[in-house]
């Protein structure tokens, strides 16, 4: 069986799209072809989406933020482009043999405010709802 490929997009690859990746190659293992890009990447990792993943065993800290038109223009083929953030959702170009597109709006980490810890707490809601988001459609398609 070939493996599935996905690529989730956000703004700048620091953050929303980061988390999906590394839920998803835990979650789905060898079946799966997982990558993550951004319009915009940024220099590193946020920080305090580094902290919260590690709190759950994912070091995502050495992760480099890769554009979106690179993979493109290498010619990737992805089964599913899924954008994270609302932001990016029009600016996505178009992948040669796409079969599905999906949109996940997720708050950006980048927005947390407060003090260090409302802004872990918030950031570590967003995580939640991305490992569960990212688990319950590829749980079939990991099935099949």
């Amino acid at each position: 069986m070939d493996k599935v490929r996905v690529l989730f997009i956000c703004g700048h690859n620091s953050a929303r799209s980061v988390m999906a990746e590394a839920f998803l190659r835990s979650f789905a293992g060898d079946s799966f072809e997982v990558a993550s890009a951004g319009f915009e990447p940024a220099d590193a990792v946020n920080p305090l989406v580094a902290e919260v993943m590690a709190e759950l065993g994912f070091d995502v800290s050495g992760h480099k933020p890769q554009s979106v038109f690179d993979l493109f223009t290498q010619g990737r083929l992805f089964d599913y482009v899924i954008t994270v953030c609302g932001e990016t959702e029009g600016r996505c170009p178009v992948f040669p043999g796409v079969t599905k597109r999906w949109s996940w709006p997720f708050a950006d980490p980048a927005g947390a405010t407060g003090t260090r810890e409302e802004q872990l707490a918030q950031v570590r809601a967003i995580r939640d709802q991305v490992r569960e988001k990212v688990e319950r459609p590829f749980a079939e398609v990991n099935e099949a």
